[in-house]
């Protein structure tokens, strides 16, 4: 996510800084003594400004959400909703996703989620995207068997190519939509994805399921 560099970005993280983990590493397969009574632990992975991640929380109370977020002035808005809502079942961390594995320990994550991630959609940069092999085998250690990753983009070339990711994977993928609100709103919506369907735009949609730890002989 780009935004525009915040003045006054520092202030407002302090202000709302009981919703940050400043050193995720000390939760490394510790997260769950945040929120011992949680039914599930969720990660949702690039969660921009927000709103999916503090709507899903304010709906499953009994769940415990750590959105990560590598650009800050879009995560401290996301603590600010969540602050003002007095939601105290989620959590946000700035990180690269690319180093999840050394954050949460393996099995530890029950789902996960992608959602409209870059598309990156040159050839020579597809190991930026976070359905690439090289993600999934992060994934695939710190989600539990038994879990899933839920992955929405409104792309439809990145959405057939991580199709075939996970078919590489051996992952059983499911619920597969490639116009999810065709018929009307569906579920929580992130800030982008209101965008998209009030453009009319399909949004793609799919659920892959962790029911196994494969062998992968994809190089």
């Amino acid at each position: 996510m780009r935004m525009r560099r915040m003045k006054n970005l520092e202030p407002r993280l302090a202000a709302c800084s009981s919703y940050q983990i400043q050193n995720p590493e000390d939760f490394c397969g510790h997260w769950r003594d945040l929120m011992p009574q949680a039914r599930q632990l969720r990660v949702e992975v690039g969660c921009g400004k927000g709103k999916f991640t503090v709507e899903t929380a304010a709906g499953e109370p009994d769940v415990l959400i750590i959105a990560l977020e590598r650009v800050r002035e879009a995560m401290v808005i996301g603590m600010e909703k969540a602050q003002a809502m007095g939601l105290k079942n989620v959590l946000f961390v700035s990180m690269d996703v690319a180093r999840i594995d050394e954050f949460f320990a393996p099995d530890e994550i029950d789902l996960l989620y992608i959602n409209f991630c870059d598309p990156w959609p040159r050839s020579k940069n597809a190991k930026r995207r976070l359905t690439y092999h090289t993600f999934l085998e992060k994934y695939r250690k710190v989600i539990k068997l038994g879990g899933q990753i839920h992955f929405k983009t409104d792309n439809a070339k990145l959405f057939e190519w991580s199709l075939e990711e996970f078919a590489a994977y051996q992952f059983p993928v499911q619920n597969v939509t490639r116009n999810l609100h065709e018929n009307g709103p569906v579920g929580i919506m992130t800030g982008y994805e209101e965008k998209f369907y009030q453009l009319g735009t399909p949004i793609n949609r799919c659920e892959i399921l962790i029911d196994h730890k494969p062998k992968i002989d994809k190089e």
